[in-house]
């Protein structure tokens, strides 16, 4: 590890000391509670405060070998203890403790928070802690770096509207709104919002019209589509935002606030395809849990995949996972570990896992397997000894779009996980939906997951 979390700063000389020896550029980074960051945490702001403390903390890590955290003293709203492993576990940052290591870890029982008195045990750890806010922060942070241009073809939602307004003022991506300028510009000032960097475009009236028209008879013709019908479409705002994609004007699109999953994935399927070597087109779920980020797939698109299909969402799923930094370690879910079962729906799991180990012969994965097998370490040593992903996945394959859906909503619901998607996967270039029910934080979240699919 790079960094280690104080709870005090009584033992700061002798951990510098400590560290100076073995890393040539040791800082230390102070937490302090202030009236501005006690405001943010009583208000229910709690966001703000823990982003802003790990935008700082990472500016100084990556000036440094290593950094010493101190914490805060003396803070009786949360609690000094719970709000200093809260904040350690926001930063990924192992606790050192000399006296009072036993009574901390009773705080966090079943985390993976490293508390420790041994500061070369820290140095040695390997800690892997993602919390909601900090996916979200490292969200952010690649869709700015990867500056890309998302189409939001629904203007008349005004959540829609809140999202752009947010996005635009950190300068995070590029937008296009479509709809009527005046009816938006109006619609905005109403809800006091900003959407001045945007640029909107009218599907009805605007420069692309007739190229996107003639671009949608050429692809569409052989499937008997005349010039009329492609003219209508060309103005549809879900089709007229799909090709602006393929027409290189944006490199993404995000819909679905008040349009349905088949009217914003059908123009996709249509007119952009799939990747080359995908089959299939399949949902994906960011689990976001209070410590770890985990891929479920198909929770949106395809009702009873095949055993071929079910390879293909594992290899697309795992790919999903490398664009966002992670290593994929693959369960294929069945209701039973290895051989321990029989039937129809488990000889699925095993074909697909045959097929996919001829399509990705490098990819780490178990099947079939059970969640608590996949999810659990000691479960998976037990049912699957041996086997490096048993216990470990942080990419979930779902037998069926019965089984993911209901999962995925269990989970957001009943653990109060952070649920971002679904994340279309397999087309050529991104187009991603939205729940109707979604909230505006869904909604930048999609989009910045949609400039990131655009930078890869």
């Amino acid at each position: 590890m790079r960094s280690l979390y104080l709870n005090c700063a009584e033992n700061l000389v002798k951990v510098q000391e400590h560290l100076s020896k073995k890393f040539s550029k040791v800082a230390v980074f102070e937490i302090k509670i202030g009236k501005k960051e006690q405001e943010l945490l009583q208000s229910g702001r709690e966001k703000e405060f823990f982003i802003d403390i790990i935008n700082k903390f990472e500016a100084v890590k990556n000036e440094n070998d290593f950094v010493i955290v101190v914490g805060c003293e003396g803070f009786g709203v949360v609690g000094r203890f719970e709000l200093n492993l809260k904040i350690a576990k926001n930063l990924n940052t192992p606790v050192y403790s000399c006296n009072n290591k036993e009574a901390l870890k009773s705080l966090v029982p079943n985390s993976k928070l490293i508390i420790s008195d041994d500061i070369d045990e820290i140095i040695n750890a390997k800690q892997e802690i993602i919390t909601p806010y900090s996916f979200e922060n490292i969200l952010t942070n690649r869709a700015k770096l990867a500056n890309k241009t998302i189409v939001l073809p629904e203007s008349n939602d005004d959540r829609i509207l809140k999202a752009s307004d947010a996005l635009l003022k950190k300068d995070i991506v590029k937008l296009i709104i479509l709809g009527d300028d005046a009816v938006i510009k109006s619609r905005a000032k109403e809800l006091g919002l900003n959407l001045d960097k945007a640029r909107i475009i009218n599907p009805e009236n605007n420069e692309y019209t007739d190229k996107i028209a003639s671009e949608i008879f050429e692809r569409r013709k052989s499937k008997g589509m005349s010039e009329e019908q492609a003219a209508k479409l060309a103005k549809d705002r879900t089709y007229f935002g799909t090709m602006l994609i393929e027409i290189g004007e944006a490199h993404a699109m995000v819909s679905g606030a008040s349009t349905t999953t088949a009217e914003t994935i059908r123009p996709a399927l249509q007119l952009i395809k799939t990747k080359p070597g995908v089959s299939i087109v399949s949902g994906l779920f960011f689990m976001s849990l209070d410590e770890e980020v985990l891929l479920y797939a198909d929770c949106a698109i395809t009702p009873n995949p095949d055993p071929e299909a079910l390879a293909s969402i594992a290899v697309s799923t795992a790919d999903s996972a490398k664009a966002f930094g992670w290593e994929p370690k693959v369960a294929l879910l069945s209701y039973s570990t290895g051989e321990s079962g029989t039937g129809p729906d488990v000889d699925a799991v095993k074909e697909a896992a045959r097929i996919l180990k001829e399509k990705a012969p490098e990819l780490k994965f178990a099947a079939p397997i059970q969640y608590d097998a996949a999810a659990d370490i000691s479960v998976g040593a037990k049912k699957m000894p041996g086997n490096e992903v048993a216990g470990n996945a942080n990419v979930f394959v779902f037998p069926s779009l019965n089984v993911g859906n209901i999962c995925y909503k269990a989970v957001q619901r009943s653990a109060n996980a952070l649920a971002i998607g679904p994340v279309l996967q397999g087309l050529r270039k991104p187009v991603n939906d939205l729940s109707r029910g979604c909230l505006v934080e869904d909604i930048i979240n999609t989009v910045l997951i949609s400039a990131i699919q655009a930078g890869e």
